[in-house]
C-alpha cells in the first residue's frame, strides 16, 4: 500500500485518481491543485508517491517536481499528462520523474505505475 499525494488543477481528475487508488488499497494522504500547493503538501505529508499533473496554473508540474526533488532527492513522482505532451514528459523524466500516465486515466495503468514506483 502506498501513501499518495494527488496533484491536479481539475477536481474531477483528482477524484478519478483518488477513486482508482483507494479501490486498489492505496491511501490518498493529500490533494493539491497546483505546483505550489504540491510542494507544501509534500513537506506536510511525506507521501510515498506523488501523481503530478504537468499543466497547471500558478506553478506547472515539472517546476514542482524539480522543487520537490530539491527537498527530497528520493521523492517518487509519477507525471500525468494529456496526449501530445511527449516533449514535456521527456523533460519530466530528465527532471527525475519515475513514470508517467496518460490522460484519460486507465485504472490498470495508474496502479501499474504506482506499484512499479514503490516496488
Amino acid at each position: 500500500m502506498a501513501r499518495v499525494l494527488v496533484v491536479d488543477d481539475v477536481a474531477f481528475m483528482r477524484m478519478m485518481i483518488k477513486d482508482i487508488l483507494t479501490k486498489n488499497g492505496h491511501e490518498v494522504v493529500a490533494e493539491a491543485a497546483d505546483g505550489r500547493q504540491a510542494i507544501e503538501k509534500y513537506k506536510e505529508t511525506q507521501p510515498d508517491v506523488v501523481t503530478m499533473d504537468i499543466t497547471m496554473p500558478e506553478m506547472d508540474g515539472i517546476t514542482a517536481l524539480k522543487e520537490i526533488k530539491k527537498i527530497d532527492s528520493n521523492a517518487k513522482v509519477i507525471m500525468c499528462s494529456a496526449m501530445g505532451q511527449q516533449a514535456m514528459v521527456i523533460d519530466a523524466i530528465q527532471a527525475g520523474a519515475k513514470d508517467f500516465v496518460v490522460k484519460p486515466f486507465q485504472a490498470d495503468r495508474v496502479i501499474e505505475a504506482i506499484n512499479k514506483t514503490i516496488g
